[in-house]
């Protein structure tokens, strides 16, 4: 007999800006707005990179169940002020 746990999945994301005037704590927002149902942000961080440009860590929950690893990184690669969207880690909660 097998058993399966089903719990949930937690995304961590690397996001660049497009630049050093975009509001980080905007664009936070804007993701969370962004996300798919079934997604929610749970966590973020801003992160220094070079020359003053920061990145923005986001941790992104989702249902084990529905998957869709896909759908998230699509829906932030389409916030406006996004320049990329790199996935960090992504493990069982």
């Amino acid at each position: 007999m097998r058993c399966f746990f089903v719990g949930e999945v937690g995304l961590q994301y690397r996001v660049l800006p497009e630049g050093l005037e975009i509001d980080l704590k905007k664009l936070k927002d804007d993701i969370g707005k962004a996300l798919p149902a079934g997604a929610f942000l749970k966590a973020s961080e801003e992160r220094p990179l070079a020359f003053g440009l920061k990145a923005l860590h986001v941790l992104i929950v989702l249902d084990d169940k529905k998957g869709g690893a896909e759908q998230v990184e699509d829906a932030i690669t389409k916030v406006p002020g996004v320049q990329s969207v790199e996935i960090v880690e992504m493990g069982l909660l």
